[in-house]
């Protein structure tokens, strides 16, 4: 910390050095009271508290596994539907709570147009969770 230069024509120039010792005063204040209230914040309260299992209760809607194959024909759960039959089975199935979603198998070579006719009458009926199955190992 300069306070005056030893030079002797009397000029004195600007303090260019900081004064550092306010603000190592209140560090050193506050790294006290940390010092003190520390201790307090770990101190807890003994309390027996009930023992829960910790496994979640998932309960998953039923889904409607619905194939459809290249040469048109539709697979209801693994049985040969026809496409006239769709709507009531889809009305029957949005009625029921919790709904079940649509999972749609599709081969790679099918029209979309019988795709979209599938999804038209289900979306029709009221079924509103409609999803497509894919085989990831099998993408180009």
């Amino acid at each position: 910390m300069a306070i005056g230069s030893f030079n002797k024509r009397g000029h004195q120039g600007p303090l260019t050095d900081m004064n550092m010792v306010p603000m190592i005063d209140v560090m050193l204040v506050l790294l006290i009271i940390f010092i003190i209230t520390a201790p307090l914040l770990t101190h807890a309260v003994k309390v027996d508290l009930p023992k829960a299992s910790s496994t979640p209760n998932l309960t998953r809607a039923d889904h409607i596994e619905l194939g459809i194959r290249k040469d048109g024909s539709l697979f209801w759960n693994g049985e040969i539907v026809t496409l006239a039959s769709l709507s009531a089975r889809f009305a029957v199935e949005a009625k029921k709570n919790p709904q079940p979603e649509l999972h749609i198998r599709a081969d790679r070579q099918t029209y979309y147009e019988l795709v979209a006719q599938v999804m038209s009458f289900a979306a029709k009926a009221g079924i509103v969770r409609i999803g497509f199955v894919t085989d990831p190992a099998t993408t180009q």
